[in-house]
């Protein structure tokens, strides 16, 4: 025991001096070195059999105590990693055997100071547990502002979900009522079912189920990362239909994934269609087996859902059969690469479900990041419902001309690599106005290759006028963005009852964390909007950066990062984080990328991300989940590129071919992939839309599924996916990295329901009503590549138990 706690101690010491002597090299804190220091000569005082060390040890726990306790204040992560591992140390130095010099007996130096020092040094740091970082706790107003709002289909019944967000509202709020924070506790799982298309050996990294599935008549629409579409009899999830458009693997896509179908009935066959919907099928039926039933309004489908798929087409199929809808484009396809001026495989798709706005189905795409300085269109285009004939075009490289291009002339292009709008839109059909969330252009962290056209549309929400495609108004988030800070979160719309009266408002996420509240009929703002100085130091030819930045009143933004910040399981990772970090250029938020390497928090994971958040139009209020990871942004010349793996997802190193600069997108993490700051890392929260105060946040998500050991630790998680709101004030949410479902008092953020689900839940979850009137609450569970949870294939129901 004693030559352990030698070797131990020795071990301790020399990292600790190593390494503190490099952080210090750094301007870094000196306190690792000084710790070394005193670590070696307790490990040379036990070796030589004086009766000091364990008072020299004692006396440094305490110092240690004292130091951490100033640098992070009494919260339990912060000071666990800093003390565990000595107080352990420290209670290993006080057994007997570990100080005995001879077996004939004790003569080595007493064992009490040692043991009550990592004593009382555990003491303290166990009065942190019930302190958490971030943590603000409080209570959301509850009182009905609105008892009649505006859901943004007044025929949609309220036991349907008809549109990814419900509504082209993209509220992700139901008026169902059944359940409640009184009986949420008694869901169970009432069905399950697999689609089938499981994740592949050859698939790309971020091969992803983000879908939330539409719910018409009894009938449940849903699609696949493979671009499979499929119909469910909502009772019982029983296949009704699949269609498979077999879109094929391609390896330069950056992203696999579906997240929802889009839905169009024509007005006069509505009830028929929803009638057609809830009758049963014995057997399910493929496209090679189905035939489109030819409706009494002319046209080959009365009701149809569309589906993007991965090999950049759109699909229109008959919802009752999922045959293909002749009538549309070429025999029921689109093919979007028409008129883009460059078309390599894989460069574009539309993750997004299309927009539908009476008889209009807006499309747009994602381009992929930093492959090529010469990419497709991010061009946004409108299309009738019926037949495909392209309606008009805007795009934001060339936003003055929405004339439709001939698509059977191939001179005619839209601008090449301009940004475009990878996410979900939203619609105010009586302003006329569809909201697009746009991104950057590519390449995303190189400023010198963007129009000025393109500068003002980048990292914005624009709104187009629906009949003509042109941009009405324009809100940017982001000036000359160089941090792929995408607006990526599908705008929200609902009236808010101010002083000036009820407001029609937009209600905006960002990845930086700041939430913009705007009138959306002009964009200006009802929260208040300012600017702010921004660091400007940039280390290559032609890059600049915008003098200032714009932030929201309401905002869920983190703190700056310290040194004091960063995080390990241990005295040792931590010092390894601290030696990175200072490696690191960081002069706060928008620190441009450089040779050097920066620090970019929130990183381009975001603070919100496609899952946005959910709004009340009763209560007027939202809830989120606010997440927090910094990644490293490194430009790399070139010439040092020989070699390297490139171009295999949005991370990693991508070759931005035409550029003089490759761009590597990493997580700041430890040596023991955790992520380097303090947690929490996921969190969710609730806000008054009408004040912009946030009522609470609290960490969430566990470490269950993340630690080689299964524990349930909430120590707050990151996460990708959504929430839902219910009119009685349910929140229901998945999306952290462990997989659990879970549901949420939204006045106090309290946990009502937690299950267990049989993979990662990274998508929104969505709610209705079945045949019997019993409301249901699904989930689809097929894990995300890029967040590394459990992948499969699931479609969870649940009902409260009778």
């Amino acid at each position: 025991m004693r030559a352990l706690t030698l070797l131990l101690t020795t071990l301790f010491g020399l990292a600790l001096a190593a390494g503190g002597a490099w952080l210090l090299a750094l301007r870094g804190s000196p306190f690792y070195l000084l710790s070394g220091l005193v670590l070696l000569l307790v490990a040379w005082g036990l070796w030589r059999h004086r009766r000091w060390p364990t008072w020299l040890y004692a006396g440094w726990l305490l110092v240690l105590l004292a130091w951490s306790l100033w640098e992070a204040g009494l919260y339990w992560w912060p000071l666990a990693t800093r003390l565990g591992v000595p107080a352990l140390l420290g209670l290993l130095m006080a057994l007997p055997a570990s100080r005995r010099s001879s077996p004939r007996g004790y003569t080595g130096p007493a064992g009490w100071p040692v043991l009550l020092a990592s004593l009382g040094v555990a003491v303290v740091a166990f009065a942190g547990i019930p302190r958490h970082l971030h943590e603000i706790n409080g209570r959301l107003p509850m009182d009905i502002v609105n008892p009649t709002p505006a859901l943004g289909d007044a025929t949609q019944p309220d036991g349907e979900w008809q549109a990814y967000g419900r509504s082209g509202y993209g509220q992700r709020y139901s008026p169902l009522a059944q359940i409640t924070p009184t009986n949420v506790g008694g869901l169970q799982l009432a069905w399950q079912m697999q689609t089938g298309d499981v994740r592949l050996p050859e698939d790309v990294s971020e091969t992803t189920y983000e879908v939330t599935p539409l719910k018409i008549g009894n009938t449940l629409y849903l699609c696949t990362p493979h671009s499979l579409a499929i119909a469910l009899d909502a009772d019982n999830g029983k296949i009704r239909w699949k269609f498979d458009p077999a879109a094929g693997m391609e390896p330069q896509r950056q992203h696999q994934t579906c997240r929802g179908l889009s839905y169009y009935t024509e007005p006069s066959a509505a009830v028929a269609a929803a009638t057609t919907a809830t009758t049963p099928t014995t057997t399910p039926t493929t496209a090679a087996t189905a035939q489109a039933v030819a409706p009494a309004t002319g046209h080959a489908c009365s009701s149809r859902v569309f589906l993007p798929s991965a090999d950049a087409k759109l699909h229109a199929l008959d919802a009752q059969t999922g045959a293909h809808c002749s009538d549309f484009g070429n025999n029921g396809v689109l093919d979007l690469m028409h008129n883009m001026p460059f078309k390599q495989a894989g460069y574009y798709y539309s993750t997004s479900p299309p927009l539908i706005v009476g008889s209009r189905i807006i499309v747009a795409g994602a381009v992929n990041d930093d492959y090529d300085i010469n990419s497709p269109s991010g061009v946004i285009r409108a299309y009738d419902v019926h037949t495909g004939q392209l309606l008009w075009n805007w795009d934001s490289g060339n936003p003055e001309q929405t004339a439709p291009l001939d698509t059977n002339n191939p001179n005619q292009t839209y601008a090449a690599s301009s940004p475009n709008s990878w996410s979900i839109a939203s619609a105010d059909e009586a302003l006329g106005l569809a909201y697009f969330p746009m991104g950057n252009r590519t390449p995303d962290q190189l400023g010198m290759y963007r129009s000025p056209a393109e500068e003002t549309y980048a990292s914005s929400v624009v709104a187009l006028d629906i009949a003509s495609g042109r941009a009405r108004w324009v809100r940017q988030f982001v000036h000359h963005d160089l941090w792929d800070m995408d607006t990526p979160a599908q705008p929200s719309l609902i009236d808010l009852d101010l002083p000036q009266g009820r407001v029609p408002a937009l209600v905006q996420p960002t990845k930086q964390g700041d939430v913009y509240v705007l009138d959306r009929r002009d964009g200006s703002p009802l929260l208040p909007v300012n600017e702010r100085p921004a660091p400007q130091h940039v280390d290559i030819p032609g890059q600049r950066t915008a003098p200032t930045q714009p932030y929201s009143a309401l905002s869920f933004e983190p703190p700056k990062l310290r040194e004091a910040d960063m995080w390990g399981a241990s005295l040792i990772d931590q010092m390894l984080c601290r030696i990175q970090f200072r490696q690191l250029r960081y002069d706060g938020r928008y620190t441009a990328p450089s040779l050097q390497g920066s620090l970019v928090y929130p990183g381009n994971f975001g603070t919100f991300n496609w899952g946005s958040v959910a709004v009340d139009p009763q209560r007027q209020v939202m809830f989120g989940m606010p997440t927090y990871l910094a990644f490293v942004s490194k430009l790399v010349p070139k010439q040092d590129t020989g070699g390297r793996e490139m171009n295999k997802g949005e991370h990693g190193l991508n070759e931005n071919k035409g550029a003089d600069y490759a761009v590597e997108m990493t997580p700041f993490m430890s040596p023991i992939s955790v992520p380097c700051h303090v947690p929490p890392w996921g969190t969710i929260a609730a806000a008054d839309l009408r004040t912009g105060k946030i009522a609470y946040q609290h960490r969430n998500g566990t470490i269950r599924d993340l630690s080689p050991v299964p524990l349930p630790i909430r120590i707050g998680v990151p996460g990708l996916g959504g929430p839902l709101l219910t009119a009685t004030g349910v929140a229901f949410l998945s999306a952290a990295t462990d997989d659990n479902f879970r549901a949420y008092d939204l006045a106090t953020g309290k946990i009502l329901w937690d299950v267990r689900i049989p993979a990662g839940g990274q998508a929104t979850p969505m709610t209705y009503l079945n045949s019997q009137g019993e409301q249901m609450v699904l989930l689809v569970a097929g894990g995300h590549g890029s967040t590394g949870t459990k992948a499969g294939d699931y479609v969870l129901a649940y009902k409260l138990k009778k």
